[in-house]
């Protein structure tokens, strides 16, 4: 297992971490099987989406943020409830195909890891399956 530590600057914000994703594998040389991503946080996701157009990012926080506002009234006394709430609708880990030694992902896919409660210093976690 591998635990990649990452730094996040903002309450909301999406990182695309793919590429260390992609240098873990060629690093451990699998060439075929599944890869769980998984985030240890209760206020942050993995999700994966499309890359091509940054704009598609600031759509999903400003969907988020419209649906599930900081200031609802939530009975949790951290003030962080719409980050769990955030954080549960996303999921807290995906699978992922791994063949020839690269992520199976579609043209547009890029593997995000979605902050909710931050600016936070992070980690995700990597497991492989061959």
């Amino acid at each position: 297992m591998k635990k990649v530590h990452i730094k996040t600057n903002y309450r909301n914000e999406i990182i695309d971490i793919t590429q260390p994703i992609q240098d873990y594998i060629k690093k451990q040389k699998i060439k075929s099987g599944v890869i769980v991503v998984y985030s240890p946080h209760t206020t942050a996701g993995i999700s994966v989406n499309e890359n091509a157009d940054p704009d598609v990012k600031k759509d999903i926080i400003q969907f988020l943020n419209k649906t599930i506002p900081e200031d609802f009234g939530f009975q949790h006394t951290e003030g962080n409830s719409d980050s769990h709430i955030k954080g549960s609708l996303i999921n807290f880990s995906q699978t992922f195909i791994i063949n020839d030694f690269s992520l199976m992902l579609g043209t547009w896919q890029s593997i995000y890891f979605m902050e909710f409660d931050g600016p936070r210093n992070r980690e995700f976690w990597l497991k492989t399956i061959s």
